[in-house]
């Protein structure tokens, strides 16, 4: 399978163009929910620059910190990337975590929203459907890769994997459970959930209530999935993704049950009622 391909002695990777592909449908996607909701859309092409920048940073820290188990076994660990900066640096052929991708870019959007003095809960909540569709088209990126494939497998929707993408022990095996389209599925499927949770359930919704069903279906789906993966991250003997997705997706669900207990006044809290960042009428 083709890797890329040239503009005159540039090489482009599908990987890249993927990943863009999928941000900027996030962008116009986010644009037009923040429109509905009567916000500016201008911010969201003004800030996503920033949350791309600090994703693809986040996403990469989070491989460094978290190589799969079969990088570790060719000695490419995170005291190796420690000791190469420029391998560290070089995303061309992957190696990106979602989660840090995730905490990157929330971390922009705070320092963004501080800094202009907006609702960070209420413009999380506009992006978090964008944000589950750029995961899905981005995980289009692993199969052009050949990576994070599932278990071996006869299932008629199994996929092809080249024999030198295969992991060593199962060298004589050609088809995998594809993972990419799994989650490509439960991405989809979270930004739908999100988007009619945004309508149909708009009046009984506080701000940031939209993020935090993200963080339990995204998480939640995650986790379930590691369990046919083949190459997990593996720390101490212990699946850190699948680890830290399940901590995540328990503590947005507690976090969002205790804003029901705690907040008695509701209408402090509800997204829409925010002044910050709306559109001239």
């Amino acid at each position: 399978m083709p890797e890329g391909f040239y503009i005159g002695k540039l090489f482009i990777h599908f990987y890249g163009v993927i990943i863009m592909f999928g941000a900027v449908l996030a962008a116009w996607l986010s644009s037009v929910e923040a429109k509905r909701r009567g916000y500016n859309p201008e911010i969201i092409w003004d800030v996503m620059p920033w949350l791309l920048i600090a994703g693809i940073i986040g996403a990469r820290i989070w491989h460094i910190l978290t190589p799969p188990a079969s990088m570790v076994a060719m000695g490419i660990t995170t005291k190796y990337y420690l000791t190469h900066p420029l391998d560290a640096i070089n995303i061309r052929a992957g190696g990106l975590g979602i989660p840090g991708a995730v905490m990157g870019g929330a971390l922009a959007l705070w320092l963004y929203t501080r800094k202009k003095k907006l609702s960070f809960a209420s413009w999380v909540d506009i992006i978090a459907p964008g944000l589950a569709l750029a995961q899905a088209i981005g995980r289009w990126g692993n199969f052009i890769n050949q990576e994070l494939y599932g278990a071996p497998t006869d299932l008629p929707w199994a996929i092809f994997i080249e024999p030198r993408y295969r992991l060593p022990e199962y060298s004589d095996i050609g088809y995998y459970h594809p993972m990419f389209f799994y989650e490509f599925l439960w991405n989809l499927m979270n930004m739908a959930v999100l988007l009619i949770l945004g309508r149909k359930m708009k009046d009984k919704l506080f701000r940031g209530d939209i993020f935090l069903i993200y963080l339990m279906i995204y998480p939640t789906g995650r986790f379930f999935l590691e369990f046919v993966r083949l190459d997990p991250s593996n720390v101490g003997g212990i699946n850190v993704n699948q680890t830290i997705m399940a901590v995540i997706a328990v503590l947005a669900l507690v976090f969002f049950i205790l804003k029901r207990t705690l907040l008695k006044d509701k209408q402090q809290y509800e997204q829409f009622p925010s002044v910050e960042g709306k559109a001239a009428s």
